[in-house]
């Protein structure tokens, strides 16, 4: 199938994409992952018609990106949109290049169409950060500059210190998690053209099992199973796009069968407004980022 795309002011980003989170270990490498099932499943979203994949030099330390170059073998290049992410701990100026370049060896290409920094840091300038980054860009070598879990603030201030458009932000947002509509980045973003990228659109499973009465009615109504409502609530609205990881063929077609029709704007207010249990404040902020100093270049 071919998958939708977004175009915010010339760059087009698939609506849906796969994620690469546990493919190869966590956060270390695993040696008894069982690597060409996880080729496999990228390979079949390829051949879905899914080309933007998602991933990161901290994802079992690498060995993910590695995972990708092997699935993506065969396929155009140009056909792909690739993006991947830095750990904070590395974005000193040299290090910033440094893990670019082996992000790049790692997946065996030659360029990044969309390089993110993971989270914020602490103690290293964004001004220092978002120097590289434009070093990497003019040089060619990334496509676009994004960001993940930064809020509206932090956002604000790299793109002080950027030359380039930052064109998207990566966050936890689904229909429980709406902390970035607290902190307000949600509609700093619409009305600043950047896209808006909602990682785990299904709460890790949450949202399809047990659903509560609102859910079972919107289901009936437009004949759809919750995942495919969670997922279409997401990309009806506004600049966001979403990525889901699934290594189960029939989750990813299951996930798949929520593009291609938009529900009603009064149900997108309703789920919006009425969903139970809604939380204010992500369980997935606040990472340690000195947890992963295997990430660091030596």
């Amino acid at each position: 199938m071919q998958i939708p795309s977004k175009n915010i002011n010339g760059i087009k980003i698939p609506v849906f994409g796969i994620g690469t989170w546990m493919m190869g270990g966590g956060i270390y490498p695993d040696p008894s992952n069982d690597d060409e099932a996880d080729i496999k499943s990228i390979r079949q979203a390829i051949e879905l018609g899914v080309t933007h994949i998602d991933s990161s030099e901290a994802y079992a330390d690498g060995c993910a990106e590695k995972l990708i170059s092997k699935a993506i073998q065969g396929y155009p290049r140009n056909d792909l949109f690739l993006a991947t992410k830095i750990w904070p701990l590395n974005l000193h100026y040299d290090d910033v290049i440094k893990s670019a370049h082996r992000s790049m060896e790692r997946m065996e290409i030659d360029y990044i169409d969309l390089y993110l920094i993971h989270y914020p840091s602490p103690d290293i300038s964004i001004k220092e950060s978002m120097a590289a980054f434009d070093f990497l860009k003019d040089k060619g070598l990334i496509k676009n500059i994004g960001l993940s879990n930064f809020s509206k603030d932090q956002f604000i201030e790299a793109q002080k210190h950027s030359k380039h458009k930052i064109i998207y932000n990566q966050i936890h947002y689904n229909l429980i998690h709406k902390e970035y509509v607290k902190n307000s980045f949600l509609e700093y973003a619409k009305l600043n053209d950047i896209f808006i990228a909602a990682w785990r659109p299904l709460q890790g499973g949450t949202l399809v099992k047990k659903v509560p009465e609102i859910m079972e009615k919107m289901c009936k109504k437009y004949e759809k199973t919750p995942a495919q409502i969670a997922i279409n609530w997401l990309i009806s609205q506004k600049n966001v796009i979403t990525l889901a990881k699934s290594s189960d063929i029939s989750h990813l077609k299951d996930n798949l069968g929520a593009l291609g029709w938009v529900i009603d704007e009064e149900d997108i207010k309703l789920l919006n407004e009425k969903y139970p249990a809604q939380k204010y404040h992500s369980d997935s902020t606040g990472v340690d980022i000195s947890e992963l100093t295997h990430v660091m270049h030596k």
